[in-house]
C-alpha cells in the first residue's frame, strides 16, 4: 500500500490549502487587531503573570473594558455593551443632535459632512465581501 501525498489527500477530501504563515501580521486582520488593542493597554504586564490565576484576572478585567467602555470605530464608537443592549440607538441620536448644533453655531468650522452617526443595522465578527442579502438566500 502507498500513501498518498497530503496535497493530494487534502484535494481528494476538497479541502483547500491554506498558504498564510505562523506570525504573520496579516494573517487573520481580526485577531490581529485584537491582540494589538490587548498589549497597548496600559495595564498590560511588561513580564510573565505571576500565576495563572492573575493571567485570568487581568484578561477578566480586559474583556469587561473591551465590553464596556471601548468604543469601537466599525459600531460608530459606541461599545458592544451599548451596541448589544440597544442603548446605541439614543446615543447616536444625541450626538447627531450636538454635532448638527454645533455646525449651525459655527458653520466656519465645516468643510463638509459631519460623521454618519445613523446606527449600524448588522453586525459581523468577520465581514464578507457578499452582500447580506445573498449571504441569507
Amino acid at each position: 500500500m502507498k500513501g498518498a501525498t497530503m496535497l493530494a489527500t487534502m484535494q481528494k477530501l476538497g479541502v483547500v490549502q491554506s498558504f498564510s504563515r505562523p506570525h504573520v501580521s496579516d494573517d487573520n486582520p481580526y485577531s490581529e487587531s485584537l491582540f494589538r488593542t490587548l498589549k497597548y493597554r496600559p495595564e498590560y504586564p511588561s513580564g510573565p503573570f505571576g500565576s495563572l490565576s492573575a493571567a485570568r484576572l487581568w484578561a477578566a478585567a480586559f474583556v469587561r473594558w473591551y465590553n464596556e467602555d471601548h468604543l469601537h470605530s466599525a459600531i460608530r464608537f459606541v461599545t458592544p455593551s451599548d451596541r448589544h443592549s440597544g442603548k446605541d440607538i439614543a446615543i447616536l441620536k444625541n450626538r447627531e443632535r450636538v454635532y448638527q448644533n454645533a455646525r449651525s453655531r459655527h458653520p466656519e468650522r465645516w468643510s463638509g459632512n459631519s460623521r454618519n452617526w445613523t446606527p449600524i443595522a448588522a453586525v459581523y465578527l468577520n465581514p464578507s465581501d457578499t452582500p447580506a442579502k445573498e449571504l441569507v438566500a
